[in-house]
């Protein structure tokens, strides 16, 4: 039972789309990222993701339509639904998912997928 800062939490990386766990509660995790640039289509199939907007500019497209958000704004993403994320400057963004999910979700790619469970 420790509090924790997020503005010290995001300064404490620097690379983009390596989702970082800062806590975790009843199976789920709350992840800190950096992005920029623009991620790969994917989809998780048995989870929903929720993504929230902590700094700068963010965007999670769809097939038909484009969410852009800022800070404080957020989205949840419902499981199946095909999507992809990006960010034109770095933005830092909180994601709430279950434990163990990976960040690409039915995908598996060279540059994109990160190691799970990494804890800042």
């Amino acid at each position: 039972m420790h509090k924790f800062d997020l503005r010290e939490k995001f300064a404490s990386f620097s690379e983009h789309w390596r989702p970082k766990v800062v806590a975790g509660l009843n199976g789920q995790e709350l992840k800190l990222v950096k992005v920029q640039g623009v991620f790969p289509w994917h989809h998780h199939d048995d989870v929903d993701e929720l993504f929230l907007v902590w700094r700068g500019r963010f965007r999670v497209e769809f097939r038909d339509h484009v969410a852009e958000l800022g800070p404080g704004e957020g989205i949840v993403v419902p499981r199946g639904v095909e999507h992809r994320t990006a960010a034109d400057e770095e933005a830092e963004v909180l994601i709430l998912e279950p434990a163990g999910v990976r960040n690409t979700g039915n995908v598996v790619d060279e540059h994109f997928t990160a190691p799970q469970g990494v804890r800042i």
